[in-house]
């Protein structure tokens, strides 16, 4: 039974890795048949960039001798154990720097990344380089990579601002008191548990890390296996990003599974889309409404786009927000079958039609059949201020 709940768990891992895993092609603007490091890069370039950058530069340069210079940016953060978002500011970086180029398809995903050599170019860069001391978890995000991004962007969750200095030093267990901990069931549980999530077999880095926020973070096992659950959710499965997720967490008060998962709801797309399609400025939003966001997006299936569009109607139609006037609306939507922006605009069109025509009947001359238009109209404006009588409550 646990083997068959492990393998729906590979399953549904891959199915959400599939679109972030789409592989990019690296080639180059000039042949070679070894892996050289030209002197130009090394006197000018490599001094001045950072360590991490220069890795990333370097395994670029092997790529291109591969016998499958196909990649993807989360294979590349999985072998330095870095974020993807490190590995898409160094990208940024050497792009800046006229080391490389960045290339696009028509819907602005990252498909290649062509070499330029350094040896047939001065050295050119740009007033926007990095310092000299900068490193990649302090570095912001680059602008001209932004597009490998979702759509929507939570605000910086403000991983790479944690004080480490509050938490006890990470050291490295000996094999002896790895194995001990391995006999501890709930640990061997957890490490079983992560492995199939990640989906590879966990390194003596891991285990540290694992062992770490449980022995010393005082984390339960539950609450490390949602942890990794949820960063495999964001894309994320380098185990540096982990532990500072789990930093994050541990500096804000998150020691159960429950709060885990409503610190995860507000630093959700959605709900920070939400906020800015009702204007709620000032204030997080109560479990209540994130419940109804978890509703639209789980029980009713619809996407961002469409729940916007429902939360911005709201406004026009009451001139304030109301979650329930919101999931009314979305609850009719669902009933008609909307599924695309397209049929929320057919709706829309067809209600200004019927609106249209109730008003000109209601002007006209009253009699027992203008008077059943009439009486649907009422109907409509009444639902109305009860659903605004609602939401002031």
């Amino acid at each position: 039974m646990a083997q068959q709940i492990f393998i729906l768990i590979l399953l549904e891992y891959y199915r959400k890795r599939v679109s972030f895993m789409a592989k990019i092609l690296i080639h180059s603007d000039s042949a070679s048949s070894a892996t050289s490091v030209s002197n130009i890069f090394i006197d000018e370039y490599m001094s001045d960039a950072n360590g991490e950058f220069v890795k990333i530069y370097l395994y670029l340069l092997r790529l291109m001798n591969a016998p499958d210079s196909a990649f993807s940016i989360s294979s590349i953060a999985d072998k330095f154990e870095h974020t993807e978002k490190d590995v898409k500011r160094a990208l940024s970086y050497w792009e800046r720097m006229h080391l490389l180029r960045l290339e696009y398809d028509t819907e602005h995903n990252l498909t290649g990344i062509c070499l330029i050599d350094s040896a047939s170019r001065d050295k050119t860069g740009t007033g926007d380089d990095f310092p000299e001391n900068e490193t990649a978890a302090e570095t912001p995000e680059a602008d001209s990579v932004s597009s490998l991004e979702d759509t929507y962007h939570s605000p910086d969750d403000g991983i790479s601002s944690v004080n480490t200095e509050s938490f006890p030093p990470k050291r490295d267990y000996t094999r002896d008191e790895l194995k001990q901990f391995q006999e501890n069931d709930q640990i061997a549980e957890l490490l079983f548990v992560a492995e199939r999530y990640l989906g590879r077999p966990l390194s003596q880095t891991d285990m540290n890390t694992f062992i770490y926020l449980y022995d010393e973070l005082s984390f339960s096992s539950d609450l490390i296996a949602y942890l990794v659950e949820y960063c495999v959710s964001k894309n994320h499965t380098a185990i540096r990003y982990i532990e500072a997720t789990a930093l994050k967490w541990a500096e804000s008060g998150i020691r159960t599974v429950t709060a885990a998962k409503q610190e995860a709801k507000i630093h959700s797309p959605a709900y920070y889309a939400v906020m800015r399609s009702f204007g709620i400025t000032g204030r997080n939003l109560v479990p209540s409404e994130t419940d109804y966001i978890e509703k639209w997006r789980s029980e009713y299936g619809f996407s961002i786009d469409i729940i916007c569009a429902a939360c911005q109607q709201t406004i026009q139609s009451i001139h304030q927000p109301s979650f329930p006037y919101t999931d009314k609306m979305l609850s009719n939507w669902r009933k008609l079958n909307v599924h695309t922006m397209e049929d929320v605009k057919r709706l829309n069109l067809e209600h200004k039609e019927r609106t249209k025509a109730s008003a000109q009947e209601a002007a006209g001359p009253k009699n027992k059949f203008t008077s059943i238009g009439q009486r649907s109209y009422e109907y409509d404006e009444l639902e109305k201020m009860l659903l605004t009588t609602n939401s002031k409550h």
